[in-house]
């Protein structure tokens, strides 16, 4: 069976992102991750583009008026990740992306976990 095309946001995002290297996109829980290399920095979920935060840099994303990413499970218990919506001026070119992808970028680098050791 054929996968299914990805939204036109993530269309979109990858354009964006183009500038920082090669982006892989992959489809994961009914949204779509993104990677630079192999450094998951963001995704998307119901056609909103997510990108990755931490205490370190946070604070910029609420600032500039974008949502924590909370999940209501059907049993009505919420989560909350550690990825906020981009900013609405970011969407509009990939210089505008670029400081706000270099966060989450920064944010995935302080916080991957190191490889096992077989």
């Amino acid at each position: 069976m054929p996968r299914k095309p990805p939204p036109e946001i993530v269309t979109h995002a990858q354009e964006l992102f183009a500038p920082l290297g090669t982006i892989r996109v992959k489809p994961m829980f009914g949204g779509w991750g993104f990677y630079l290399d192999e450094l998951f920095f963001a995704l998307e979920a119901w056609d909103t583009l997510y990108l990755k935060a931490d205490t370190q840099s946070e604070q910029a994303f609420a600032d500039a008026g974008c949502q924590r990413f909370i999940y209501t499970q059907p049993d009505g218990k919420t989560f909350s990740m550690g990825y906020w919506t981009a900013p609405d001026e970011s969407l509009d070119s990939p210089a505008a992306m670029a400081p706000w992808a270099r966060l989450a970028i920064d944010c995935a680098l302080r916080n991957r976990k190191p490889k096992k050791r077989r």
